[in-house]
């Protein structure tokens, strides 16, 4: 069996880097009570950043690396030093890229232009040191808190090629040819079906200015847009291309019922692919039969309303006016909106919110961005630290919320990876 090499959909999983840890540290200097609180915060953790990348047309490097982290933010230090920042890690993608939410399905960014970068995992903030918590009335804190956890996050990435002018039409109508015939790609060329196992593209040069991106969208046949043939896993590549050229192959036995299959798949498969302007050509016209079967071709296309033309990408003939008439197309497009900025992502959920369910007969847990998030940065330890979860919990209304579910002196809490137990 035939499988695709086209890195063209990959799940990855990114780490943000964690948050430094606070410090406690004193002082030692002569009428500073305590030797006054010295402990630095924790540096904040690195992020993980996606950006175009215009080399870049495939997502083939990351068929060897699928996990990316960034560097963790460094721990307080005495003399109130703060721990440095974690570096953020840049992962290049190719334009053209769509990036979501491998759990949730969510659409986090579409990275079509150089500039365009995203910001996919966010590193966590660093701890606060002793010196943050000193105040009139409590003059030697010995409270620190450890670093935020850097957000992880699976995602799924899905290219989607770039291209002005796209070629359609059914295996071995000569696509590739033509590409190669017009362009300085080299995609590989053989008479048998399916010898295009990815898109490949070009940049066609008409003029000093007059030159457009064309891609080579891998052959389709009937049921493509249901998931038979290789078409189904690219049909999507022609939903950004402008024009399409569909060529025909001459040689078939009917062109023109390839022609009304391959357009069938198109208005299946939706997006508005049936809707794109189509400029018809019949190829393989250096073979005898076809140039003389071509006039009664030429005369059932122009009855369907379409202008066809005949070349042989193979020779060479007539490929410079099919190019300059795809050209004219393009230019007779209107033009595309600016592709807007995109926002760097923020969750939008309501960090205060939470919920309380019970896991077993003495066992509950408590979820909520803020509280959760707490819970990680409290150092167990340390006595004044403890205080200060327990009244951010009064505060929050969990604890009250907790008593009215029901919860027994003895019970087990569970607040992320805290396991906390119930007293009065």
């Amino acid at each position: 069996m035939l499988r695709t090499t086209f890195y063209d959909e990959v799940d990855i999983t990114v780490k943000a880097g964690d948050g430094g840890d606070g410090c406690v540290a004193f002082r030692r200097e002569k009428y500073v009570p305590f030797g006054g609180p010295a402990g630095g915060d924790g540096g904040n953790g690195g992020d993980v950043l996606l950006y175009v990348d215009p080399n870049l047309n495939t997502l083939h490097r990351f068929s060897k690396r699928r996990r990316f982290k960034a560097e963790n933010g460094q721990h307080g230090r005495g003399k109130t030093q703060h721990g440095a920042t974690g570096a953020d890690v840049r992962v290049p993608v190719p334009p053209g890229t769509i990036v979501y939410d491998a759990d949730s399905e969510e659409l986090l960014g579409d990275l079509t232009e150089p500039g365009h970068e995203l910001i996919v995992a966010r590193g966590g903030r660093g701890g606060k040191g002793n010196a943050r918590f000193a105040t009139s009335t409590n003059q030697a804190p010995r409270i620190a808190e450890h670093g935020e956890p850097g957000q992880e996050r699976n995602l799924h990435l899905e290219l989607k090629l770039l291209a002005d002018v796209g070629l359609v039409g059914v295996p071995n109508a000569g696509k590739s040819t033509l590409l190669a015939a017009v362009t300085a790609a080299r995609p590989k060329i053989a008479p048998y079906p399916f010898t295009t196992l990815q898109p490949n593209l070009g940049v066609v040069v008409l003029d000093e200015r007059t030159e457009f991106v064309l891609a080579d969208i891998p052959g389709l046949i009937e049921g493509a847009s249901e998931g038979k043939g290789l078409g189904h896993e690219f049909l999507r590549h022609v939903e950004r291309t402008r024009v399409l050229i569909h060529l025909l192959d001459g040689l078939s036995a009917d062109p023109l019922a390839d022609f009304d299959a391959i357009n069938q798949e198109l208005a299946a498969f939706g997006h508005g692919l049936a809707e794109k302007p189509q400029l018809v050509v019949l190829n393989k016209l250096d073979e005898p039969q076809v140039r003389e079967r071509w006039p009664e071709i030429e005369k059932a296309l122009k009855a369907r309303g379409h202008k066809p033309m005949a070349i042989s990408a193979l020779a060479r003939e007539g490929t410079q006016e099919v190019l300059k008439r795809a050209a004219r197309m393009l230019a007779e497009l209107p033009e595309e909106p600016p592709t807007r900025e995109l926002p760097v992502f923020r969750p939008e959920e309501d960090e205060t919110a939470f919920t309380i369910e019970r896991e077993a007969e003495d066992e509950w847990r408590v979820h909520g961005v803020r509280i959760e998030r707490m819970a990680a940065m409290t150092v167990w330890n340390l006595d004044e630290a403890v205080r200060r979860f327990q009244r951010a919990l009064e505060r929050m209304g969990i604890s009250e919320a907790l008593e009215e579910a029901g919860v027994e002196p003895g019970d087990t809490v569970h607040i992320g990876e805290a396991e906390l137990v119930w007293e009065e």
